[in-house]
């Protein structure tokens, strides 16, 4: 059976790390049992403000919440990428850990801040890749996307797929559309890409629509399947193949 993948869109209840916990631990129980990797948006269990509420919301690596999406990945049987304020004594960051019911496998925090976050959170200062269902998978998060850089970093390391988390604005969904497209072809990888959908309307801060618009690119960059910013899940199986034949035609690796 080829690998399957699912983009689960959600809206965000900022600074709620309970609700939102509890939105994702119910979108993973209903995902069907074919589902290798279940990949949500940025700042999903935390949501995001550009002020000190964010690091009263921020949680650690280890704590009560990520040990629970560790039971509820056991439970569904899959690997599950999620975004998250981090916290630890050094600081807050933009997060995103890849994690199974083993645990967490590893955290990559975001390198390029945009906006308020440069305000409030630290870059992070390493790429990370993981082994999953797909090969060896990078993962990067929203804004990285605009810097070619992080792309050919994974090309050198010969990354087969991206998960990518996001919380695009509405106002600019084509041009996250137009980068997950390029960094799958100018890398001939997979690239999957899950949005943040709903509004972000709560005291005190700026009020943002977001894109939703989670997608599937292909090798070529062509779009597999993609959503639109209805709060659900876009599943698509992998076929191998596809990855195989597109090196081969455009030669990246020989």
């Amino acid at each position: 059976m080829p690998p399957t993948v699912a983009a689960c869109q959600m809206a965000v209840d900022d600074l709620d790390v309970e609700s939102n916990l509890e939105t994702v631990e119910s979108r993973l129980s209903g995902l069907p049992e074919r589902v290798d990797i279940a990949c949500f948006p940025e700042h999903a269990l935390t949501g995001f403000v550009a002020d000190d509420r964010i690091t009263e919301a921020a949680i650690p690596r280890d704590g009560e919440a990520i040990e629970r999406l560790v039971e509820s990945a056991d439970d569904a049987d899959c690997g599950v990428v999620v975004g998250f304020v981090e916290t630890d004594a050094d600081g807050a960051y933009n997060a995103a850990a890849y994690l199974d019911g083993d645990g967490v496998v590893a955290v990559y925090r975001k390198q390029h801040l945009w906006g308020g976050e440069r305000e409030m959170l630290e870059p992070g200062d390493s790429r990370v890749t993981v082994k999953t269902a797909l090969g060896k998978t990078g993962l990067l998060t929203c804004y990285d996307l605009n810097f070619v850089e992080e792309s050919a970093a994974m090309t050198d390391k010969r990354v087969d797929a991206l998960l990518v988390t996001g919380a695009w604005p509405a106002t600019h969904s084509d041009n996250w559309r137009l980068l997950l497209r390029s960094r799958a072809l100018d890398g001939v990888r997979w690239v999957l890409g899950a949005g943040r959908t709903g509004r972000r309307d709560i005291g005190d801060a700026p009020v943002t629509d977001y894109a939703g618009r989670s997608l599937c690119v292909r090798p070529d960059g062509g779009i597999r399947a993609e959503l639109d910013r209805a709060e659900r899940n876009l599943v698509v199986d992998i076929e191998p193949s596809i990855l195989d034949s597109h090196r081969e035609s455009v030669g990246i690796f020989e």
